[in-house]
């Protein structure tokens, strides 16, 4: 007979490995330390497996359900629910070692390691903090730019824009990289240099003879 939540509830663990039984290839293994785990059993190829489904309660009866009959679709299909699920969590692990926040990582441990001035290294550390759920997003995110754009346009509304122009440098720099390690199409921010206002750059008068430039120390207040 199918499992209800009471009986998941109060199933005791045993001196060895107790199995509980949803029908359907559902099982609920309960552990002698007490742990619950569901397992599906099904056969493929003529060999008996297992596929691994979650802990209760973290995953109740009705997730454990869904998952059972999204498997049993994958096996109508002749695909191995195992092989999927393990496949789906190699490309969320390589996604996320291929976020924007992992890849500046990457990026300043290299300009550690080639010596660096610490003032390079807090420069690109500035691409860390402004926009955390942006940069958490994959490199193939295809918001980035937008994301980026609205970033930068915030920082120049605060009349910031030399920041904004050299935040998007430090942005690009890190997918310049990215692309480098082959990890990224392209640099998003290429485009938006037309989109940003550009500073204004304010000119001084240059001393050029040690006299002059010495009447302008003493001119200058202590």
């Amino acid at each position: 007979m199918p499992l209800t939540d009471m009986e998941i509830r109060t199933a005791k663990p045993g001196a060895r490995l107790v199995k509980l039984s949803d029908g359907g290839g559902l099982q609920l293994w309960i552990m002698p330390d007490g742990a619950k785990r569901w397992r599906f059993a099904y056969r493929l190829g003529g060999a008996q497996k297992l596929l691994a489904i979650g802990v209760y309660p973290a995953t109740g009866l009705r997730e454990a359900r869904e998952a059972r009959e999204e498997a049993k679709r994958l096996l109508a299909d002749g695909q191995d629910p195992a092989f999927v699920k393990k496949v789906a969590k190699a490309a969320k692990a390589t996604a996320s070692a291929n976020t924007f926040e992992a890849v500046a990582g990457e990026l300043l441990d290299k300009k550690r390691r080639e010596g660096k001035a610490e003032k390079t290294i807090e420069k690109i550390g500035m691409a860390f903090g402004p926009r955390p759920a942006l940069h958490r997003k994959p490199l193939h995110y295809r918001n980035h730019r937008a994301g980026n754009l609205g970033l930068l346009r915030r920082i120049e509304a605060r009349g910031r824009h030399e920041t904004a122009t050299r935040l998007r440098e430090i942005i690009g720099g890190v997918f310049r990289f990215a692309v480098a390690t082959g990890r990224a199409q392209g640099d998003p921010t290429g485009a938006l240099r037309g989109a940003l206002t550009t500073p204004k750059v304010q000119h001084r008068a240059a001393y050029y003879r040690a006299k002059a430039f010495g009447g302008l120390l003493r001119a200058s207040p202590a």
